[in-house]
């Protein structure tokens, strides 16, 4: 039953997903891919796509949409300071960048929507870093469910889609620890350069 709903509407989850929640969408896509109930090559291509949509819809609702209630929230939020600094210092490797920064996906684009970047060039950036993006996560999803049939065998899927769950639980909190660590120690030499 599981495996016919995954088969039918796998790739629509797997584009929704990615573009409302990201990696572990993503993820999971690989590993479905991994189990053969839905081809690698769909499962990148719809990772890909739902997070280009996603973050166009995000950035067009900066550029055209300011007055929205949603839009002046993720404004005011209080990581906004650090994607602007990040976005005026380096505008191109931001834009490449931001999807793969933890906690910065939803606002990155608002805020490149309300700047001078343009329209086209953010259309050409972010179809890049999608596709780099949905290949990765998938590809790696596909990697850890193969990794987990090998040291543990075939396993039910559930089983095998709840291990996966807590892998990508583990390296979301790993990776959240250590970009906060990141940016705490660049923010303590940066206010040090700055009364020197």
């Amino acid at each position: 039953m599981l495996e016919r709903l995954i088969g039918e509407y796998g790739v629509l989850a797997v584009f929704i997903g990615a573009g409302v929640e990201g990696e572990t969408a993503a993820f999971l896509g690989g590993v479905l891919a991994h189990r053969h109930l839905i081809a690698y090559w769909q499962v990148a291509l719809a990772a890909c796509l739902g997070s280009f949509a996603a973050d166009q819809f995000f950035f067009l609702s900066g550029r055209y949409a300011t007055k929205w209630s949603h839009v002046q929230k993720l404004l005011g939020s209080e990581p906004i300071a650090r994607v602007k600094q990040l976005l005026e210092a380096h505008p191109t490797g931001f834009i490449l960048a931001f999807r793969f920064i933890y906690g910065m996906r939803t606002i990155s684009p608002v805020a490149i929507g309300v700047s001078n970047v343009s329209t086209r060039k953010f259309i050409i950036l972010n179809a890049i870093a999608a596709l780099v993006w949905g290949v990765a996560i998938t590809a790696i999803g596909f990697l850890a469910g193969h990794a987990v049939e090998v040291l543990i065998g075939r396993l039910e899927l559930h089983l095998h889609l709840l291990i996966a769950l807590a892998l990508i639980g583990f390296l979301v909190a790993v990776s959240a620890y250590a970009a906060r660590r990141a940016m705490a120690r660049r923010s303590a030499r940066s206010g040090a350069w700055r009364r020197g």
